[in-house]
């Protein structure tokens, strides 16, 4: 259970590259690396996945509780030869003005030790002041090394080191010089996703041979070594059930945007997921119970989704029919009648009665708080509720009725039309906020509840013969 926090002095300082690097060069030697990710973030950890061979997992102040934190990285880290967090944004940057769910935080509640990554791009005698303010502002927070990345060449890191070495007692524990061969494409949500991305194996594999010959990695360990994950009391987990649904799940390049541990609630909650193609697949698997479509990017594959009208077609029938739905954010924009962005426009779904429209800014983003209301289709806590979650979205809804009903109502954030979210359509729930399931908002054994209780409709009807087939 050895552990190494990966963080940095402010956001795109090259830390996810690092990150990735790290996981697949350990991975390499042999070692079993369990990677997390702080905060609500997709794109990072699907990479952070790909390169350690292990599903990243990610460890949230505004969804979890501390308790929780501590026994998520205890369950899905003590088996691991080495834990690796990435933390997002910078070492000291967070919502709150006491830094209380910041990456400083984490680090101090896992007693982790902490890896400055440093762009140094143009610095030279400047670095020193600002490692020794970092050390200085938070001194119970264990800044364990640093590594530059950006640099401009041997001239550049000789001199950076020298400064380094005589000003401060941080140790130097890799510098990376700057390759634009390395450097993981982005656009409008951050990093490409490795679901999309060509050639993953052979990029990741390429920023592992940096990292290697760039990187003192049995120092790293060394410090990694020195200080494990404190150990949690987990809790008894329940039973799995006889499997008893099936739920057809979209994956692929379009959709990919799922948390490992809501997957593995629909096993708990008995329910087995049947993976299909939104690009490739002309049906919707056979024989489903009920239907997940995560977010995505469905605005950059939408000539392929409109393309496939057969599944697109089937899709709409099964819903007209009754399945029930749960979408989010790219899968919300699927299931309306059209996408449009950068002047073009292209057919959906059509199950919801409104277009998704791109936009040059983001429309949503960030943590949001939503409560349900009295439309909430699924089975319903005995007291309304606050719900933690996220979204980060450039696309907004037009042409929506006025008589249409919303399973939330928003308090922080931006939702559907900045005063409800979570559209209710027939059976169907789709929102623009990420849902996690965590101790307080089991929403998979929700919704898997309430597939089951359609399923009972679907069965009883079928006996008087007035069912109807998705």
């Amino acid at each position: 259970m050895s552990q190494i926090f990966i963080t940095a002095a402010h956001k795109s300082s090259g830390k996810t590259t690092l990150s990735i690097g790290l996981c697949a060069a350990y991975r390499l030697r042999g070692l079993d690396v369990q990677p997390f990710k702080k905060g609500p973030d997709y794109i990072d950890p699907m990479w952070l996945s790909r390169a350690a061979g292990r599903d990243c997992h990610n460890l949230d102040f505004h969804t979890m509780s501390r308790a929780e934190i501590l026994r998520t990285a205890q369950r899905h880290g003590g088996d691991a030869d080495l834990c690796l967090i990435e933390g997002n944004k910078g070492l000291y940057d967070g919502l709150d003005l006491d830094g209380s769910n910041s990456n400083a935080a984490l680090a101090t509640l896992l007693h982790s030790p902490v890896i400055l990554v440093i762009d140094a791009q143009g610095m030279t005698r400047g670095i020193a002041p600002l490692i020794l303010g970092y050390q200085a502002f938070a001194p119970e927070v264990n800044i364990a090394g640093v590594i530059l990345n950006q640099l401009g060449g041997r001239r550049h890191e000789a001199k950076l080191r020298a400064v380094i070495e005589h000003y401060t007692d941080v140790p130097v524990i890799g510098a990376v010089h700057r390759n634009p061969a390395l450097r993981i494409r982005e656009r409008h949500l951050g990093l490409v996703p490795s679901n999309e991305a060509q050639a993953v194996k052979r990029q990741i594999d390429a920023i592992a041979q940096a990292i290697e010959a760039q990187v003192d990695l049995d120092r790293l360990q060394a410090i990694a070594d020195a200080v494990p994950l404190p150990t949690a009391a987990l809790l008894t987990e329940p039973r799995r059930p006889t499997v008893d649904l099936r739920i057809a799940i979209a994956q692929d390049a379009a959709f990919g945007f799922y948390y490992p541990g809501d997957l593995d609630a629909f096993a708990q909650a008995g329910a087995e997921l049947l993976p299909f193609d939104t690009l490739r697949d002309s049906k919707l698997p056979a024989d489903i119970d009920g239907l997940f479509i995560g977010g995505g990017f469905p605005e950059t594959q939408m000539p392929a989704l409109e393309a496939n009208t057969a599944l697109r077609q089937d899709i709409h029938r099964a819903i007209d029919g009754g399945l029930p739905t749960y979408a989010e954010c790219g899968g919300l924009m699927y299931l309306t009648r059209s996408v449009a962005w950068k002047g073009h426009r292209c057919e959906m779904v059509g199950a919801l009665p409104a277009d998704s429209v791109m936009h040059e800014r983001p429309q949503g983003r960030g943590y949001v708080q939503l409560q349900e209301t009295g439309h909430m289709p699924w089975a319903t806590a005995s007291t309304p509720r606050d719900i933690e979650a996220h979204e980060f979205h450039y696309s907004a809804l037009e042409n929506l009725p006025d008589n249409l009903p919303f399973a939330y109502t928003v308090k922080r954030g931006a939702g559907i039309n900045g005063r409800y979210d979570g559209l209710i359509h027939r059976n169907v729930l789709a929102c623009y906020a990420h849902l996690r399931n965590v101790e307080g908002n089991r929403w998979v054994e929700r919704f898997v509840d309430f597939v089951r209780q359609k399923k009972a409709i679907e069965q009883e009807s079928c006996r008087v013969g007035t069912a109807h087939h998705y």
